[in-house]
């Protein structure tokens, strides 16, 4: 897995379209602490429910970044909605995470961790698959990420630097930082997906060297 050319690419699709991201990042944002501001005062379940309501949410911003990467689209302020189109599995989607991750942090804290990992690209599947079932989107990325986990893992860990950044400017560098991880993470998805999938980047062995 080449982390240099999947930064270098995403520093290129990210370029020209940091303020148009962080307005809708900000609607979307508005919008889950409004939901969960409303939903907190149910007693027990609330947090929960609110973060159910809020997945769709999830889904926008992960269209939006497959846009941004597989067809060079500036986002717009209607995207920040456009994950309700399948609101249904997306709700489903996270319910599910939840229960699985769950249930296998019962046994141990690292198999937890590990169908975390697993599960990371199912939100980019649904994307790219609406009407799919929540279970297939999870059985599909646990086929994708059959072996790539570490790459995963490793790639989240080259953002520590940038993160420690961000936290030395009291989070302004932040509104770059967050745009540049995701984007990355994107082309993780984009470059491990299925051939026939036409992935943006195809994986390659893994090159120390990026910055």
């Amino acid at each position: 897995m080449d982390r240099a050319a999947l930064k270098a690419k995403a520093k290129m699709d990210i370029r020209g379209k940091i303020w148009n991201l962080l307005g809708v990042s900000l609607i979307i944002y508005i919008v889950i602490f409004a939901i969960s501001f409303i939903l907190g005062f149910i007693p027990g379940v609330g947090s929960l429910l609110a973060v159910i309501v809020s997945a769709p949410l999830t889904l926008s911003l992960i269209k939006i970044y497959l846009a941004i990467a597989n067809e060079d689209k500036t986002p717009q302020i209607a995207d920040a909605f456009c994950g309700y189109d399948d609101w249904k599995s997306a709700m489903k989607l996270f319910l599910l995470m939840f229960v699985y991750v769950f249930l296998w942090s019962l046994l141990l804290l690292i198999p937890g961790i590990i169908k975390s990992y697993a599960y990371s690209q199912a939100y980019f599947i649904l994307a790219e698959n609406k009407g799919m079932s929540a279970r297939e989107a999870l059985r599909r990325s646990e086929q994708m990420m059959n072996g790539r986990k570490m790459d995963f893992f490793i790639l989240g860990l080259s953002f520590i630097g940038w993160s420690l950044l961000g936290a030395l400017t009291f989070g302004i560098a932040y509104i770059w930082i967050l745009p540049y991880m995701q984007a990355t993470y994107t082309n993780f998805y984009n470059s491990i997906k299925p051939a026939n999938d036409a992935p943006v980047i195809d994986a390659t062995p893994s090159d120390t060297t990026e910055k």
